[in-house]
């Protein structure tokens, strides 16, 4: 069975799937999948250069965070090929941040979100990424609400600086085992 994790940007998901490595789960990260193809795929490579008139890092989120248009079109590239990427991959697990606003959702059997207060995460996101606090309300609202993940998931592990990751993690391990 595939297994989907996501959460919203500052929740700790890949701090999630570290500790998942860390006993041996292999976890394909769709972030960092998408930028090595955005790095690697001349056709996608190509597309984007027309879509946006740059590759530049800065310019892509520029282009991105200017209208949720402007995000289709850079999805309508970017994600097919993360799909079939994920799928030739051979892995079971998969990190996803926009799980479900991408469709690669369809892909996995289950999923298992990662939570955290909104204020955990802006604080984290601003920390991680040396940004405003605005600029990170603004990422957090391309995304779905953490509410509408937790409604569809499966599966919910608690990141908020206190709970137990491993009790919850090894907890989850055994029920989806048995």
């Amino acid at each position: 069975m595939k297994t989907g994790i996501t959460g919203g940007i500052g929740s700790g998901k890949s701090y999630v799937c570290q500790l998942l490595r860390q006993r041996g789960i292999e976890v394909y990260d769709c972030d960092q999948a998408a930028k090595r193809i955005i790095r690697t795929s001349a056709d996608v490579r190509q597309r984007l250069q027309q879509l946006i008139g740059s590759l530049e890092k800065a310019d892509i989120a520029r282009f991105l965070l200017v209208s949720q248009d402007n995000a289709h079109q850079i999805d309508a590239i970017v994600h097919p090929a993360v799909f079939r990427d994920f799928q030739q991959s051979g892995l079971l697990w998969m990190e996803s941040a926009i799980l479900y606003e991408s469709g690669i959702s369809s892909l996995v059997d289950r999923v298992i979100v990662v939570t955290a207060p909104e204020e955990v995460r802006i604080q984290r996101v601003m920390q991680r990424d040396g940004i405003t606090r605005e600029k990170a309300l603004q990422w957090m609202q391309r995304q779905w609400p953490q509410e509408e993940l937790l409604r569809r998931a499966d599966f919910e592990i608690v990141n908020d600086g206190h709970a137990d990751l491993n009790a919850q993690i090894e907890t989850l391990l055994k029920s989806i085992t048995i």
